[in-house]
């Protein structure tokens, strides 16, 4: 009986006209809250980071999770429902047969769901996260939900950070080879470098790609530049920085010529992913500026 019902509840769901999440956000906090209960006690999350930040407010709530390879070998996590994996969209039945009483998940990505969950009566909270004062907030409304104190956690961040250097090298991120990709002050990337005061050449530039908050740059705009540290980040498809080795401007540069190129990981930099690799990033670019100090 239980398993025809999900069947009719999943095949209404697949049913519903497509529509993305009409509820207000404010400049200052990157989410959004549907119906939420006044104390959640089951609760599913679709974001690696969400995860993760529930699990160390309070582990006892969290009944299913997206499947990340960030988590693979994560004992926390062994035996926690996975209803998706990596960059897949959920399993509709099997979300609902975990019977959540809040789900949170990534407010783009999840547009189509979010708000077919909220038609079932089933609280959501979507988030979104482009600069450092986000997973705050979003650190607050999970901590709000399920009524544990954010504090801790919230202090545990502060300790993350580097106080700005008194100089920063003219310095270059690049997340791409294929078109040349470069985050702005409007991104994760961005703002992290702008916390650790790390000179960022394309941080007031306006994006002119389809990915918001990133600016695309041809080999002529980088040897204009000349940038004097370079940051790479590779990604999980592949290292970008063996590529760039091979691009007939790289030797020209100050960053190459003064062996200033520094490797990071896709996990932290761009995405945030969790909040090991948030640490483990922001402990990279402590490294970067005290070097450049130098």
């Amino acid at each position: 009986m239980l398993r025809r019902y999900i069947s009719i509840i999943t095949a209404i769901l697949l049913s519903l006209v497509l529509v993305a999440c009409t509820a207000a956000t404010t400049p200052s906090n990157n989410t959004t809250t549907d119906t939420t209960p006044k104390v959640a006690q089951r609760v599913i999350t679709l974001t690696s980071l969400t995860s993760d930040i529930l699990y160390r407010l309070d582990k006892t709530k969290i009944v299913g999770m997206v499947g990340s390879r960030l988590f693979a070998q994560d004992s926390r996590f062994q035996n926690i429902p996975k209803v998706s994996e990596g960059q897949t969209l959920p399993n509709l039945e099997k979300l609902i047969s975990l019977k959540p009483d809040l789900v949170i998940g990534n407010k783009d990505f999840h547009a189509q769901i979010l708000p077919k969950l909220k038609e079932l009566g089933i609280a959501t909270i979507g988030v979104t996260i482009k600069k450092w004062d986000d997973l705050t907030e979003i650190t607050k409304t999970v901590a709000d939900a399920i009524a544990v104190d954010s504090t801790p956690l919230l202090t545990r961040y502060q300790t993350f950070l580097e106080k700005p250097a008194a100089a920063s090298p003219s310095t270059l991120v690049l997340v791409s080879r294929q078109p040349i990709l470069s985050p702005n002050k409007n991104s994760w990337s961005g703002d992290l470098l702008t916390k650790f005061g790390i000179k960022n050449i394309v941080a007031d530039l306006q994006a002119n790609s389809p990915l918001d908050g990133y600016f695309t740059l041809s080999a002529e705009k980088i040897l204009q530049a000349n940038p004097e540290a370079i940051l790479i980040v590779d990604q999980p498809s592949g290292k970008i920085s063996e590529q760039f080795k091979s691009e007939p401007f790289w030797s020209k540069l100050k960053a190459t010529q003064n062996n200033r190129i520094y490797v990071f990981d896709y996990y932290g930099l761009v995405n945030p992913g969790s909040l090991d690799k948030i640490e483990e990033t922001c402990q990279k670019l402590t490294e970067v500026v005290n070097k450049n100090r130098a």
